[in-house]
């Protein structure tokens, strides 16, 4: 019997925690062996299975990391900043492998992360979906053909509970058009305008956020050149689309060297 590879989940009890509780169970290739929750948590000590509405699976929520660090190979953490920073240090002390969808890190944060990585390997994505990961390497293209003949502009929309702006999608999406055109996206990213901006500088990166709704997730990036205009868009219809993709993320990164790698690298579109 082939052996699985034993997931933790932080923030079970959340809606995304229980998304992918339910990714997990639905993944031949994964198993379920902790989730953790928040302490003083009212669902703590709740079977994960049952939570996630998919029957009892034996696991039940509990809120100490460190102490279910030898049962799992592997932790998915979608949590916030401050949170994925102490379990980035518990999983390095313990030689755990980690796949991060947390957005928002402070450049701190993202030093702290680089430090792990030389300690573990862990896939750090801010989307895991199968189709944004595509539209980057079509982004990257487009920016490549276009050079700075064509103006970049980036649209994202999200639900109103979303408490990071851009998101980390747009940020990726960002990035890859600036790598391509050999900028760094600190030094030509523009967010919003306002009042009396002046004309357009050339080679600069538009990123604009919509806040609303339910929206689960849209983001447009629009190469606007003379005379014509290219449009890559992608919509996100269910969140399961990005469980799915990090419990993906999770059995592919159990098999690789110490490192920081994305999902460009799980799907193999990187080259």
């Amino acid at each position: 019997m082939t052996q699985t590879t034993k997931v933790g989940i932080i923030g079970a009890g959340g809606r995304m925690g229980r998304m992918l509780i339910e990714a997990v169970a639905n993944n031949p290739a994964t198993t379920l062996a902790a989730a953790i929750e928040r302490s003083g948590s009212t669902l703590l000590g709740t079977d994960a299975g049952e939570l996630a509405g998919i029957g009892a699976l034996g696991v039940t929520l509990t809120e100490d990391l460190a102490a279910v660090m030898g049962d799992i190979d592997v932790l998915i953490d979608f949590s916030l900043p401050e949170a994925t920073e102490q379990n980035v240090q518990v999983c390095a002390e313990h030689k755990v492998a980690m796949v991060i969808g947390t957005t928002g890190l402070s450049d701190a944060q993202e030093q702290a992360l680089d430090q792990a990585c030389e300690q573990i390997p862990v896939v750090y994505a801010g989307n895991y979906s199968t189709g944004v990961n595509l539209s980057l390497k079509l982004i990257e293209m487009a920016a490549k053909a276009f050079g700075e003949t064509a103006d970049i502009e980036i649209l994202e929309a999200h639900h109103k509970h979303k408490v990071d702006a851009p998101s980390g999608t747009a940020y990726m999406m960002a990035n890859a058009a600036a790598d391509a055109r050999g900028q760094n996206l600190k030094d030509v990213a523009v967010y919003g305008r306002e009042g009396q901006t002046g004309a357009r500088e050339p080679g600069t990166i538009g990123i604009h956020a919509i806040r609303g709704g339910e929206i689960i997730g849209d983001h447009t990036v629009m190469f606007i050149a003379d005379g014509e205009m290219v449009e890559i868009t992608h919509r996100a219809r269910e969140r399961m689309t990005f469980a799915a993709g990090a419990v993906r993320a999770a059995s592919w990164i159990v098999s690789q060297p110490k490192g920081r790698f994305d999902m460009q690298d799980v799907l193999g579109l990187k080259g």
